[in-house]
């Protein structure tokens, strides 16, 4: 296994990638609607096939983890692509790293605690105003839970 950033070369595959697993390029995140196509990232490639992708941002001294997956679960692979998500922002010397996941996501508030990641806020809600900007949200999510909520991850750097 190998993880490479994303570039020009691969981002045509890494595009097909996202739609497959997202349905779409578009994702809202805090009432805003971001462009997946247009993020740095890191992929984790098994020969020419992907097993998980890291997308990023990165604004004023902080990187903002936009999405994570990974094809087979507990084999390290969301883990290495976040460590090195970690290490990048390290060496660009930012603050903080952080992300936003919804209330049915179990596994990723799982997955991310264990990782040193604290919740920092709450935006109660605010699944109802994504939705206008992207009515193919679902109402029910993980486990048959509604989507109602946005928590925000952070790790301190410095």
């Amino acid at each position: 296994m190998e993880i490479r950033e994303i570039s020009y070369e691969n981002r045509e595959s890494i595009n097909k990638f996202i739609m497959c697993h997202w349905f779409s390029l578009n994702m809202v995140v805090r009432g805003k609607m971001v462009n997946m196509s247009e993020l740095s990232g890191l992929v984790m490639y098994e020969g020419k096939n992907i097993l998980g992708l890291l997308t990023y941002k990165l604004c004023k001294n902080e990187m903002e983890i936009v999405s994570l997956d990974s094809l087979r679960e507990k084999e390290g692979i969301g883990t290495a692509l976040v460590n090195r998500a970690v290490k990048i922002a390290s060496c660009l010397e930012l603050n903080k790293i952080k992300l936003i996941t919804t209330n049915d996501n179990i596994n990723a508030l799982r997955f991310y605690q264990k990782r040193g990641f604290d919740m920092a806020k709450l935006y109660l809600n605010s699944v109802d105003s994504a939705r206008k900007l992207k009515p193919s949200i679902p109402i029910k999510g993980n486990f048959d839970i509604p989507i109602k909520h946005e928590i925000e991850f952070e790790k301190i750097l410095k």
